[in-house]
C-alpha cells in the first residue's frame, strides 16, 4: 500500500482553488484522517450523534470525491481548552472500531488515541510476514487501500496529536483549533480546498 492515486476535486473545492499561484496539486485526496477530540469526548457524543457525525462527514467527503474517511481521537486526553467540554449523551458509550459506506466514500472509526502502541500493534498483527511500508499501512489503515493524503487535525498547529505517527511522513497536515463536539462538514470542506491548493512534496522540500 502507498499513497493513494488522487481523484479531481469536485466543482465546489476546485472553485476555491482556481485563482492561487501555479504549481497547485489540483487534486483531490483520495484518503482524508480527522484527528480531534479525547477519548473522553468520543465516548461522550453518544450512539446516535455518531451516526449523525458519520453520515454527514461521509456524504460531504463523497462529495469531494474522498474515498475513505478515517476519524481517530487526538489523544486520551485531547488538546488542552479544546477537549473535555462534552457533557455526557444519554447514549454516551464506548466507541468501537467500525467501517460504513456512506454513498461513495467509506468512513472508518479508529479509537485507537496511541500512535505508538498503534504501530506496536501492527508489528505483532504482521507477526513473521515480511515487514515493509506496505505491509505495515495495510495493518493500520485497513480496509483503506492506501495511506492518508490528508490530516485535519483538530488543534493548534504548534503540536502534533499523540496518535499520529507513521501519517507524518507524507500526508498534508491541515491545522485548525475546533473542539470535537464543533466540528461541522465545513471545516473539512475548507481543509480539502486548503489541500488543493498545495504542491504536496511527500516529504520532500523546495529546493
Amino acid at each position: 500500500m502507498g499513497s493513494c492515486d488522487n481523484v479531481s476535486v469536485t466543482s465546489g473545492v476546485s472553485a476555491m482553488a482556481d485563482a492561487g499561484p501555479a504549481g497547485r496539486d489540483q487534486m483531490g485526496p483520495a484518503h482524508v484522517l480527522v484527528v480531534g477530540g479525547s477519548t473522553e469526548d468520543w465516548e461522550a457524543l453518544g450512539r446516535s450523534a455518531w451516526a449523525t457525525r458519520r453520515r454527514d462527514l461521509g456524504t460531504v467527503a463523497a462529495d469531494l470525491g474522498v474515498e475513505w474517511l478515517t476519524l481517530r481521537p487526538y489523544s486520551g486526553e485531547g488538546v488542552a481548552g479544546l477537549a473535555g467540554r462534552l457533557d455526557p449523551a444519554p447514549d454516551a458509550e464506548p466507541v468501537a472500531v467500525s467501517a460504513e459506506v456512506v454513498g461513495s466514500c467509506t468512513v472508518i472509526v479508529d479509537p485507537a488515541a496511541d500512535g505508538r502502541e498503534r504501530f506496536a500493534a501492527a508489528m505483532r498483527a504482521i507477526g513473521e510476514d515480511q515487514v515493509n511500508e506496505a505491509s505495515v499501512a495495510n495493518v493500520l489503515y485497513e480496509p483503506a487501500d492506501c495511506e492518508p493524503d490528508l490530516v485535519l487535525v483538530l488543534g493548534p498547529a504548534t503540536r502534533l496529536p499523540p496518535s499520529l505517527v507513521w501519517e507524518l511522513a507524507y500526508a498534508e497536515l491541515v491545522f485548525t483549533e475546533v473542539a470535537w463536539g464543533n466540528l461541522e462538514a465545513g471545516h473539512l470542506v475548507a481543509a480539502v480546498a486548503e489541500y488543493a491548493g498545495r504542491r504536496r512534496r511527500f516529504g520532500g522540500l523546495d529546493a
